[in-house]
């Protein structure tokens, strides 16, 4: 039996058909070729797999495709698309943090969500945020790095070294 999800996914109307138990994340990578949301552990805790669903952090591995029906996505391909993330991905190359990548896409969503509703956040802020998603290539200070100098970015100041 398929369900007929019908959704705005990166702001464009999507309809599909999909198995009942299929995923978000298998939705998006395998029937939308939307591969920046990542399946790490597949129970929640990892990060790798995180999108905005209605404008709030969602672990895709967690979210059946079914239930987006009526909801609006924003994916990492969506944030990239419309800009939201240039001085993001900057300083996060600027300061080394990433190294395999594959938990960048979750650590940006992440750091795109804190920045959204917190525009001057701590550091001790940015680690709670990031609590969440899990690094094991590049430890975490590179990214609480990248994440901080952002903020010191858009307010206008001058990036604050280490």
């Amino acid at each position: 039996m398929m369900v007929e999800v019908c959704t705005v996914i990166n702001d464009e109307d999507v309809r599909e058909f999909v198995e009942p138990r299929m995923s978000l994340a298998d939705f998006l990578r395998d029937r939308l070729r939307l591969t920046g949301t990542h399946l790490g552990c597949e129970m929640g805790a990892c990060g790798a797999c995180l999108v905005l669903l209605d404008g709030k952090p969602a672990h895709a591995c967690l979210v059946l495709a079914v239930q987006v029906s009526g909801h609006t996505v924003e994916t990492i391909e969506g944030l990239a698309e419309r800009g939201a993330l240039v001085d993001l991905q900057g300083r996060f190359h600027d300061r080394n943090a990433l190294q395999c990548g594959y938990c960048t896409s979750g650590m940006l969503m992440t750091a795109h969500t804190l920045l959204e509703t917190n525009a001057t956040p701590t550091r001790d802020e940015i680690r709670d945020a990031l609590s969440g998603n899990y690094c094991r290539c590049t430890g975490y200070e590179a990214i609480v790095d990248a994440i901080h100098a952002t903020a010191m970015q858009r307010l206008g100041g001058r990036e604050v070294s280490k």
